[in-house]
C-alpha cells in the first residue's frame, strides 16, 4: 500500500510539473461557469448467431460542472460529477454499471503569492440502490447492499491552498473532519458497515487531508482531467497502509462539437469498504455536449 500511495503521488506531481505557462485571467469576470455532458449508449442483438451470444442493452450518462468565482484577494471553485449506467442482459437481472454522485467546494482568501489560506468541502455517494448477486440452481437472486447515503462521506476543513489557476491547485488540511453516514439497516451482525459499527448510522473521524488537481490539454481536442484525494485518520491508529486513496482520470477526445470518445478511470484504496483496491473504467464514445 505504501509503495502504491507513493507512486500514485509521483505520478500526480510528475504531471503537475509539466504545467503549461500561466493564462492571464480576465479580471473583468467574476464567475466561470461550464460543464460537459455526455451520453454512452451500446445495443448487441442476435438472432440464429451460431457463434453465440446474449441480446443486451447498456448506456451511461455523466455530468463534469465547475462553477469558480474570482475576486480581489477571493477564490471559490465548485465542482460537480455525477455519472450513472446501466446495462440490461436477455438472460439476467438489470445490473449498475456505474453509480457516482460528487461535490466539491473550495474556498481561498490569498496568503502570498500562489497561496490563499483555505476551507474546503467534499461530498460523496451514490444515486441508487446498489446489489449482492447469487445465483442459485440458475436462478439470479439480489440483495441490497448500498443506496442514497448508504453510504455518504462528508469531508471539511481548513487548510491551505497553492493555485496557480483554475486547471492546477494544491491543497492541504491538517484538521479535517470526516463523516460516514450509512443505513443501519443494511449492517452485517457484528461486522463494521463502511467502518460504522453495527446498530449506528454515522461515524466521525479527524484527520489530515490532501487534493491535488490538474487538467491540461494532451494534445489537440485531447484533455486529461486528473483529480487526487488522500486522507489519514488520526483517530484510528493511524497508518501508511490504511492511508485513503481517491484517484479519478478523465479523458475526452473531441471528434466534432457533438461527439467525444471518453474515459473515465477511478481507484479508490478504503479498506473501510474494501480490503484492497476498488477500480472504476468507462470507456465509449458518444453524444458529447459542452454547455
Amino acid at each position: 500500500m505504501k509503495k502504491t500511495a507513493i507512486i500514485l503521488l509521483c505520478i500526480f506531481g510528475t504531471i503537475t510539473a509539466k504545467a503549461q505557462e500561466e493564462v492571464k485571467p480576465d479580471t473583468t469576470k467574476v464567475w466561470t461557469c461550464k460543464g460537459n455532458f455526455i451520453l454512452l449508449f451500446n445495443q448487441s442483438t442476435f438472432s440464429h448467431w451460431t457463434a453465440g451470444g446474449v441480446n443486451n442493452l447498456s448506456g451511461n450518462v455523466g455530468v463534469n460542472y465547475d462553477c469558480n468565482y474570482k475576486k480581489d484577494d477571493w477564490s471559490w471553485d465548485n465542482k460537480i460529477l455525477a455519472s450513472y449506467g446501466v446495462v440490461k442482459t436477455k438472460s439476467a437481472l438489470e445490473k449498475k454499471t456505474d453509480d457516482r454522485f460528487e461535490f466539491n467546494s473550495l474556498l481561498g482568501k490569498k496568503a502570498k503569492g500562489y497561496w490563499y489560506y483555505s476551507a474546503f468541502l467534499n461530498f460523496r455517494t451514490q444515486m441508487t440502490k446498489g446489489y449482492v448477486y447469487k445465483t442459485e440452481l440458475g436462478v439470479e437472486t439480489r440483495e441490497p447492499r448500498t443506496n442514497l447515503l448508504s453510504p455518504g462521506y462528508l469531508t471539511f476543513g481548513p487548510g491551505m491552498l497553492w493555485k496557480k489557476d483554475d486547471n492546477l491547485k494544491f491543497n492541504i488540511a491538517p484538521l479535517t473532519s470526516k463523516f460516514t453516514f450509512v443505513d443501519p439497516d443494511f449492517t452485517l451482525p457484528n461486522k463494521a458497515y463502511f467502518g460504522v459499527e453495527e446498530g449506528n448510522s454515522m461515524r466521525y473521524e479527524l484527520g489530515f487531508y490532501a487534493a491535488g488537481y490538474y487538467k491540461f490539454m494532451l494534445m489537440a481536442n485531447v484533455s486529461l482531467e486528473n483529480i487526487l484525494n488522500v486522507y489519514s485518520n488520526y483517530l484510528d491508529k493511524p497508518q501508511v497502509k490504511k492511508t485513503d486513496v481517491d484517484y479519478q482520470l478523465n479523458v475526452k477526445m473531441k471528434i466534432n462539437r457533438y461527439l467525444s470518445t471518453n474515459l473515465a478511470f477511478q481507484t479508490i484504496h478504503d479498506l473501510d469498504a474494501y480490503d484492497g483496491w476498488q477500480t472504476r473504467q468507462v470507456f465509449g464514445a458518444g453524444v458529447n455536449f459542452d454547455f
